[in-house]
């Protein structure tokens, strides 16, 4: 048995925060019902290429980027601007135990699928609300994008190179972190929110903005400067606070060195063959080798070009000391560890297609994540979900 078998969620959400909360849950076992427009669905359907082929390669009418996210969910093809449409969601969300919607703040209560309506009919629902920016302050009204919270929240101005060096400035990270960071924070509150259920029988309403998530997940950056009161700034790939833990130039391209403890750099710079490094009194301790940050680093440096990345990844494995190199994604994929712990898993696509997706990284030893289902053709599922849904009729 799943973990959240028997769990019904429906899905109002799109793009990617909310389907990413919704996977999870589906992931581990819940009904998700995915509401999309007809004709036209989530928006990331359309996000490509690349596109999902057939077995004759044929492209079929779904993005790459739409199969992140939508695994073990069932489509229902609803118009919500149709009146019809608006009663078939009431009705469905009156059997739902949860509900996930990313519109704008106060954009459902035009057609009554608000919290304050729809709890009317179902005392027990979770209805959870993903904005960029809340439902409270003087944002609530302003749309929300990853990239623009990247920059609003703080991310970007401790991510790329300082200003002082060649290609310094602001940079995204290469996804889109806020998003995926919000999806499971989303997924923790409505889990939460099931317990307090299982206890007295209520459902309550959930805010999730993207803003907070990006705040929240600053984490040292954000404590260095409420303890410190310094304002952090971009170094690159360098640590504010541990050296060395950065990457480093080798004979064929580069490695990442993560030294967390004096005890590993001791083991460091003996299998660099300089074991005087670890006793200098600039770098005998972390705190003292943060201080001294530069001149430990141009010694490093002067040592890792002597010998390819595969080198020193076997020489420091065997030292106990932490590095590895700088993969691209075939060569992450390709990576034996990544293959043994499977990964990459397939699931079939209901046009004809098996499709490659990222596995979910969660390892339950008596509730695996099962996939059951892969991403849904649009609609596919309109009139079974609404014959096991609404069978009954009435509030649950």
């Amino acid at each position: 048995m799943s973990a959240l078998q028997g769990v019904k969620v429906l899905d109002l959400s799109r793009v990617l925060a909310g389907p990413w909360a919704t996977q999870m849950l589906g992931d581990l076992g819940a009904d998700v019902v995915k509401v999309e427009r007809p004709g036209t669905g989530d928006d990331t359907r359309a996000w490509g290429p690349p596109w999902v082929e057939d077995a004759e390669k044929e492209r079929l009418d779904v993005s790459a980027y739409f199969t992140c996210a939508n695994r073990n969910k069932r489509s229902v093809a609803i118009d919500l601007a149709n009146g019809d449409g608006q009663e078939l969601v009431r009705q469905l969300a009156a059997q739902a135990d949860v509900l996930v919607e990313n519109f704008k703040v106060g954009g459902l209560k035009q057609y009554g699928l608000d919290h304050e309506t729809l709890r009317k009919s179902n005392r027990g629902l979770i209805y959870c609300s993903i904005t960029g920016f809340g439902q409270t302050g003087p944002y609530a009204q302003r749309p929300g994008y990853d990239f623009l919270i990247q920059g609003m929240g703080g991310l970007m101005s401790v991510t790329g190179r300082p200003d002082t060096e060649p290609g310094g400035g602001p940079m995204k990270v290469g996804v889109a972190l806020v998003d995926l960071l919000t999806g499971l924070y989303a997924s923790n509150a409505i889990l939460a929110a099931l317990q307090h259920r299982n206890r007295t029988g209520e459902g309550q309403y959930i805010d999730v903005a993207l803003l907070d998530v990006q705040v929240a997940a600053l984490a040292n950056q954000a404590a260095n400067y409420l303890v410190g009161e310094r304002v952090p700034s971009r170094m690159g790939n360098a640590h504010p606070n541990i050296v060395p833990y950065q990457d480093f130039p080798t004979a064929d391209g580069y490695m990442i060195l993560t030294v967390g403890n004096d005890g590993q750099f001791a083991r460091f710079c003996e299998a660099a063959g300089h074991p005087e490094w670890s006793v200098d009194p600039r770098f005998l301790t972390n705190a003292a080798r943060v201080v001294h940050r530069d001149a430990l680093l141009a010694l490093l440096r002067s040592v890792t070009m002597t010998r390819p990345t595969r080198e020193w990844v076997r020489l420091l494995e065997e030292a106990g000391v932490p590095c590895g190199p700088i993969n691209d994604i075939a060569q992450v994929f390709s990576d034996p560890h990544v293959i043994a712990r499977g990964l990459q898993v397939q699931v079939p696509h209901g046009e004809g297609a098996d499709i490659h997706v990222v596995a979910n990284p969660l390892r339950l030893s008596a509730t695996p994540v099962a996939y059951r289902l892969g991403p849904p053709v649009l609609g596919a599922h309109t009139q079974e979900v609404l014959d096991e849904w609404l069978q009954a009729g009435g509030s649950r």
